[in-house]
């Protein structure tokens, strides 16, 4: 069903990555929009959203079906949507043949309902979090977590974006029609022999760069745009890629959120960075008959080879106008550092470990108070990794001394971290405590996270830091 490049080195498969596709597609096929996500209102008013986990079949290239991993589907999943208030009930089933966890990617939620590590869902069980959302709107998504095979079961298939809503962002007028004005924009890379198998390699320092580029699970689309202004809300998906993306004219366009939240005020660009896991939400000006390619141009980070055309967008012969980019945004209140904040450092290496240590399942590496703000110092003293905390939002304060680009100063949960450098972020820390239970911090390079670049915090009561244990029970099994 997967294979991996070594085993297949004789059928003239090709390698970790080629050297981009730039100028070479036709953009025959129309972009799939990953549909919403129906739920169940009970008569409390909880919002039950339903996903399984399966196998099936894709073609992910014309007339070559694959083998894939998806949520209620073949492939991928569907885009889970609420808004703050709401309470939220998931049943996630696996019907597949192996044990998985679901992770709700940028949620502010208990530990118990993270859908870590600790919480695996057996074949054939059924896992059921719940909780209530009491965050800011934003571009989160979901995607399995099992320590060791991450990187296997999102590259199968397995992701799906959840977007969070919020009254003070629906007052500012931003385009807002799911798959017609707000439009998600997964990017993933694959690498397929000539039948059509999803080869997977375990060997790279990188794990897996593709030489096909898909966007929401499609090959050479296009997207008929229908008004003046877009918003897309743009994922990094891959398991090591990075994207530097603009379109193929340079027009300019306006950054209004990051991970975890709206800016203060649109920040115009001509491109932007995602590193894995890494979120945007940018909004473009169209004009009618408009035909433009948004593209990823390479970079040098070991991660980013190859200038790929990823999307063309086509215009239709008269737009609906829309509101035209607003001067300010409702903005996620800034993180204010107390004086006195403690100070965390985490150094990571070229052999995944994070401070000399790989990631041990039944060890807690750092206990943090409810409601703390902190400073955590990231240190790379390799190449390119990139580092994402568990349940927080946080804030680059810099890069090596250095202001990050203006684009990036929102709240964030997961950030690039150029080789031989220093991120320093200020970390807002949420309320729910459970010494027993822990989040995880890791590099989202999800080879590096699966070889045990990841670490264990627990949130517990102001004061009860210190009699905390540091050793846990085996993770929890839902069958």
């Amino acid at each position: 069903m997967f294979a991996g490049l070594a085993a297949l080195a004789g059928c003239g498969s090709p390698g970790s990555a080629s050297k981009g596709n730039s100028g070479t597609l036709t953009f025959a096929n129309r972009l799939r929009v990953p549909p919403l996500l129906e739920p169940v209102v009970t008569k409390d008013g909880t919002r039950q959203f339903s996903l399984t986990m399966q196998a099936g079949r894709t073609e992910l290239l014309p007339g070559r079906p694959t083998a894939t991993w998806g949520f209620n589907g073949p492939f991928l999943g569907p885009t889970v949507r609420a808004k703050r208030g709401d309470r939220v009930a998931m049943r996630v089933h696996n019907k597949l043949g192996e044990p998985s966890t679901v992770h709700w990617h940028g949620m502010r939620l208990p530990a118990a309902m993270d859908g870590g590590p600790h919480q695996m869902i057996e074949p054939g069980g059924t896992w059921t979090p719940r909780w209530t959302i009491d965050q800011p709107a934003a571009t989160s998504w979901y995607h399995p977590h099992p320590h060791g095979t991450t990187a296997a079961h999102v590259y199968r298939g397995l992701a799906g974006l959840f977007l969070l809503d919020d009254p003070a962002t629906a007052a500012l007028g931003l385009p807002s029609t799911y798959g017609v004005d707000d439009v998600p924009l997964v990017l993933q890379d694959k690498i397929l022999d000539p039948n059509g198998v999803l080869l997977e390699d375990p060997k790279p320092t990188w794990g897996l760069i593709g030489d096909q580029i898909l966007v929401n699970g499609v090959h050479d689309p296009f997207f008929e745009v229908t008004t003046t202004l877009v918003r897309l809300r743009i994922l990094n998906g891959s398991s090591a890629r990075m994207y530097h993306v603009e379109f193929a004219d340079r027009r300019r366009f306006h950054v209004i959120g990051t991970d975890a939240g709206l800016l203060a005020a649109p920040v115009p660009v001509e491109r932007v960075q995602l590193s894995p896991g890494e979120r945007l939400e940018i909004l473009v000006e169209f004009a009618p008959r408009d035909q433009v390619v948004l593209r990823s141009v390479a970079g040098d980070n070991g991660i980013d080879e190859g200038d790929y055309d990823l999307l063309k967008f086509v215009a239709a012969d008269r737009l609906t106008p829309r509101p035209p980019v607003p001067g300010r945004l409702a903005a996620t209140p800034r993180i204010e550092v107390p004086a006195d904040a403690r100070e965390r450092r985490f150094r990571l290496s070229g052999s995944d470990e994070i401070n000399g240590r790989e990631m041990d399942m039944a060890r807690i590496d750092e206990v943090v108070p409810a409601g703390a703000t902190e400073i955590w110092h990231v240190e790379n003293t390799v190449y390119a990794h990139n580092f994402h905390i568990h349940e927080v939002a946080f804030e680059v304060l810099d890069i090596d001394g250095q202001q990050p680009p203006a684009y990036l100063r929102g709240p964030k949960d997961t950030v690039f971290v150029p080789g031989k450098s220093t991120v320093r972020l200020a970390v807002q820390f949420g309320h729910f405590t459970d010494p027993k239970t822990p989040y995880m911090y890791h590099c989202h390079i999800l080879r590096h996270e699966d070889k045990g670049m990841m670490g264990q915090f627990v949130i517990v009561r102001p004061g009860t830091e210190a009699s905390v244990p540091r050793t846990l029970p085996t993770h929890h099994h839902h069958g």
